[in-house]
C-alpha cells in the first residue's frame, strides 16, 4: 500500500502544470541577517502594465510576502532585502508528428507519397515568474527562482498553480520555513 502511495504523489507531482526552471543564490551570503523585506517601486517595474484582476499580480505578490513571513521576514518601508517579480508570458503551440498508422491507405496511382508532418493540436499560453531577492545595502541581487506554468482564464486555478509555484520555488530559499 506504501508502494502505490508513494507511486500516486510521484505521479501527482509529475503532472503537475508548475515547474520550478532554476533557483540560484550567490555564494557567501548570510541570509539569516536579513530580517525585514519590501518589493520594488511601481515605477522601476514597468507593473502598470499586469494590474488588474486576472493578471496574478496581486497573488503572485501575495504568495511571495507569504513565503518569506514564513520564514521570519517582516515587511518594511526601508527593507533589507528588495523583491522584484518579473512576468513573461509566451503563445505557445502543442503538436504532434504524424506516423505512418496515420497514412491514408491509397492504392492507385505510382507517385503517391506521404510525408510525416507536425500537426497542431493545441495553443495556449505559458507564464514564466521571477522572483529576485536584492540586498538592499549592496543591490546586488542574492538569490532568484524561475518557475513556469500554462495560464489559466479560471481565476481559482491561476491563484492555485501560482501558490504551488511559489511554494516550490521557495521550498529551495536558503531559510527554512520556522513553523
Amino acid at each position: 500500500m506504501k508502494t502505490f502511495l508513494w507511486l500516486w504523489l510521484i505521479a501527482c507531482v509529475a503532472c503537475s502544470p508548475v515547474r520550478v526552471e532554476s533557483t540560484t543564490q550567490t555564494p557567501g551570503v548570510d541570509f539569516t541577517t536579513y530580517r525585514t523585506y519590501n518589493f520594488l517601486d511601481v515605477e522601476a517595474r514597468n507593473e502598470a502594465a499586469f494590474q488588474g484582476p486576472g493578471t496574478g499580480m496581486t497573488e503572485l505578490k501575495q504568495a511571495v510576502a507569504r513565503e518569506l513571513e514564513r520564514r521570519g521576514y517582516q515587511q518594511a518601508a526601508t527593507p533589507d532585502v528588495w523583491v522584484n517579480i518579473g512576468v513573461v508570458t509566451q503563445d505557445k503551440v502543442q503538436t504532434r508528428q504524424t506516423n505512418f498508422r496515420d497514412a491514408p491507405r491509397y492504392i492507385g496511382q505510382r507517385r503517391y507519397s506521404w510525408k510525416s508532418e507536425e500537426v497542431v493540436v493545441d495553443r495556449y499560453e505559458e507564464g514564466t515568474a521571477t522572483v529576485d531577492v536584492v540586498d538592499a545595502a549592496r543591490n546586488e541581487r542574492v538569490w532568484q527562482g524561475v518557475a513556469v506554468s500554462t495560464l489559466t482564464d479560471d481565476p481559482t486555478k491561476l491563484a492555485a498553480r501560482i501558490d504551488e509555484g511559489i511554494t516550490r520555488m521557495f521550498a529551495k530559499y536558503p531559510v527554512p520555513p520556522r513553523e
